[in-house]
């Protein structure tokens, strides 16, 4: 969405398009208990670590974690060594 907000008028209309498609065929799955436990759990593994992610990242990696799903990422650097994250790249 930040996308959508950021695009000029010529642009706008093409990228909301995305979004609403994006949104009709991948489910939106809540910020629960079940994630913010995962969630907070993550934080303090990566803090105990010494190397801080990204909180974007530790949101996507909890909510993968809590609901038994996998992160699909170009990047995996963010979810390396996070217990219970299971990462596949989107290049394979």
């Amino acid at each position: 969405m930040v996308g959508v907000h950021l695009a000029g008028d010529i642009h706008r209309p093409n990228r909301q398009a995305f979004v609403d498609d994006v949104i009709e065929v991948v489910p939106i799955v809540d910020y629960d208990q079940a994630v913010a436990s995962s969630h907070a759990e993550l934080l303090v593994i990566v803090r105990r670590q010494g190397r801080p992610r990204g909180a974007h990242d530790l949101i996507i990696a909890a909510t993968a974690k809590a609901t038994q799903r996998e992160v699909v990422s170009a990047d995996d650097t963010a979810y390396r060594d996070l217990p219970g994250v299971v990462v596949r790249s989107h290049r394979s």
